[in-house]
């Protein structure tokens, strides 16, 4: 007697359950719309129970889907496991690893050495570069792997958070809130205030004017230079205060001072792992290297 279950039909019902849109999973799976609509209709039927509502204001799990929802993600973990436990443990010999400009240079510190010593026959090669681009490139396959910033756009890749960094505010130890250790949203309207260009990074930009708004932030925007020693120099003139992530107090510079945020963590940063769909030993291999527990794994 044949299952009304298999595999492939639970990883299509994940990839609906996770983003509640057909249009996304259809996207996520390299797929058109309507064979993945299929495909849902046809395991409803044989299961006898509808899985997904679908009405004019979108897509929700019924109670039959909701107590699907766990068996298949745990099925799919299996999978996983089975595969990983399979894989060749060796890097390819070379190995081009992307590392994201959204985060300061020490968070990576050492991390090419720390590959290299876990996997002697591998040359890694790194590109700093912004996390759009980065995505880019590992998608046309001149990556083999990459450090990304979340919010990203990534549909098609296998991507996994590692660390959330949360805001801060850099300013000159001059101004006149350089005394307090925390300092709010508040406090900084009609401020100066160095931001980057949405075309740097769109999806966390957007995220972060959500915060802004909510928050009714009005300060007074300034053109946020590309080099953050250049920028750490305006600062330090007090021409404007800065927005960072937690890993850029790091960056020391004479006249600059960094103030928790308390709306920081609505702010953070998310960092993340991506690799090509699929390349999950690869994945495990350079988290292992990171020594950082990832979130969600």
């Amino acid at each position: 007697m044949s299952s009304r279950l298999d595999s492939r039909s639970l990883a299509l019902f994940l990839a609906v359950a996770d983003t509640l849109s057909f249009r996304q999973a259809a996207e996520t799976l390299h797929l058109s719309q309507p064979p993945l609509s299929r495909a849902i209709r046809e395991l409803e039927e044989r299961l006898g129970t509808r899985l997904f509502d679908r009405g004019t204001t979108g897509v929700s799990l019924t109670e039959a889907g909701r107590t699907l929802l766990p068996y298949a993600r745990g099925v799919a973990k299996l999978l996983r496991d089975a595969e990983a436990s399979l894989a060749r443990p060796e890097l390819p010999a070379t190995l081009r690893l992307g590392l994201t400009t959204a985060v300061e240079p020490a968070w990576f510190a050492g991390l090419r050495d720390r590959i290299e010593a876990a996997h002697p026959g591998t040359a890694v090669s790194t590109v700093s570069e912004t996390s759009p681009r980065l995505v880019r490139q590992l998608r046309g396959g001149k990556l083999k792997a990459a450090v990304i910033a979340l919010p990203t756009e990534a549909a098609g890749l296998d991507v996994l958070e590692l660390d959330r960094l949360p805001m801060r505010v850099a300013m000159s130890s001059a101004h006149r809130l350089a005394r307090r250790k925390v300092v709010r949203l508040d406090d900084l309207g009609g401020e100066p205030v160095f931001w980057f260009e949405r075309a740097r990074q769109p999806a966390f930009f957007d995220h972060c004017q959500h915060v802004f708004t909510r928050h009714r932030f009005v300060p007074r925007w300034l053109k946020e230079p590309a080099d953050h020693h250049v920028l750490l120099a305006e600062v330090a003139h007090g021409r404007g205060l800065a927005l960072l992530p937690s890993s850029f107090a790091g960056l020391r510079r004479a006249g600059v001072v960094y103030r928790t945020l308390a709306e920081g963590d609505e702010l953070a940063v998310g960092v993340g792992l991506a690799v090509p769909a699929g390349q999950h030993a690869l994945r495990d291999q350079l988290i292992a290297c990171l020594g950082i527990a990832a979130r969600g794994k």
